[in-house]
This record gives structure tokens, C-alpha cells and sequence, in this order.
């Protein structure tokens, strides 16, 4: 385990983050490092994109790259995220 650090942020952020780490057991520290391991960079979606059309054979084309990145936009939209 790394060094902890501290982050700013809102108050009401660190409500939120203190009702979700005590509802899973566990500490705000945990519920970060969990949401971040959990989260793919857009490196990470590009790279699993590729395996994933290689996988099913299926040329990684230019139409193919906006296509994954469509679904992503909408994916995080759906989710209350921003679109990309």
C-alpha cells in the first residue's frame, strides 16, 4: 500500500464518501483506491478495445474506434457521468 495523501474537496463530497464507505465496511481511504482501480483511463479502453476486436476478428478500424467511443459517451451519460 502506498503513502496516504490528502485531496481537497467539499464537504458534501466527503458526506457522500463517508455514507458509501460505511454502507460496503470499509474506510473512505479503501472506497478511493477501490473506485480507482476500478476506473479505466481512456489508454486502458483503447487497449482493451483493440484486444477485444482482435479477439473477435474484426478489423480495429477508424469506425470502429468512434463507435467504442460513442458507446463510452453514452455509457457514462446514462450513468450521470459526462459525455466525452
Amino acid at each position: 500500500m502506498s503513502r496516504p495523501t490528502s485531496i481537497k474537496t467539499s464537504e458534501e463530497v466527503r458526506a457522500r464518501l463517508r455514507i458509501l464507505a460505511a454502507e460496503r465496511g470499509t474506510t473512505i481511504t479503501e472506497l478511493l483506491e477501490e473506485l480507482a482501480s476500478r476506473e479505466l483511463t481512456d489508454a486502458e479502453r483503447e487497449r482493451r478495445a483493440v484486444e477485444a476486436a482482435a479477439e473477435l476478428g474484426v478489423d480495429y478500424s477508424e469506425q470502429v474506434h468512434h463507435a467504442g467511443q460513442d458507446a463510452w459517451a453514452k455509457i457514462r451519460a446514462h450513468q450521470g457521468g459526462t459525455a466525452a
